[in-house]
């Protein structure tokens, strides 16, 4: 088998059992969007590998060690580069650990925005699909129920994505998709 095969059969494995939050999708299918995604982005079989395995740490329990061991370095290493670390209860630790995100983008190389990118069009394609469903009351599905912070993270993974993935499809679509669900959200401009 493939790098990218063995990474797609890993992550069902880990995620089994898992739904999308708020749904009834299971939650193989987003790890596979965003390898899709990234497929328009690369053919680099190791971004790929890592971008199907993008939650597995963060929600699985999977450690770093498991998945060099099992997929090289740079995988391990790309996975850990998208991994929010969990520190204390979600809801009062958000902020905290969407900043340490919109960080990691800010001074990733290529291929973790890549992953970023392909994980955050992901996002807010299942963001705008629920909330022409469900209006507001879709953000109290999540741990932050504060629009305006999902759109001050939305935008700013979008800002540090431009310069490099700015003339894609993927980041014109993630663009299309913040100014349409966050469009009553006032842009915060800087001082």
């Amino acid at each position: 088998m493939t790098l990218v095969s063995d990474a797609m059969i890993f992550a069902a494995r880990a995620h089994d059992g898992m739904l999308r939050k708020g749904t009834s999708i299971p939650y193989i299918v987003h790890p596979a969007e965003v390898a899709a995604i990234a497929a328009t982005l690369t053919d680099d079989p190791e971004i790929l590998a890592a971008a199907l395995l993008h939650d597995v740490m963060e929600d699985c329990g999977v450690s770093e060690e498991e998945l060099a061991a099992q997929f090289g370095a740079r995988v391990a290493h790309l996975v850990k580069s998208e991994t929010q670390e969990r520190c204390g209860d979600p809801a009062e630790t958000w902020l905290v650990r969407k900043q340490g995100a919109v960080a990691r983008i800010a001074k990733g190389e290529r291929a973790v925005k890549i992953i970023a990118l392909s994980d955050k069009l992901s996002n807010m394609r299942a963001i705008h699909r629920d909330y022409d469903r469900d209006g507001e009351r879709l953000f109290f599905r999540f741990h932050q129920h504060d629009k305006a912070l999902h759109a001050w993270y939305y935008r700013s993974c979008a800002a540090l994505l431009r310069e490099e993935l700015g003339g894609t499809l993927a980041w014109q679509e993630l663009s299309e998709h913040i100014a349409y669900v966050f469009a009553d959200i006032p842009q915060i401009s800087e001082q």
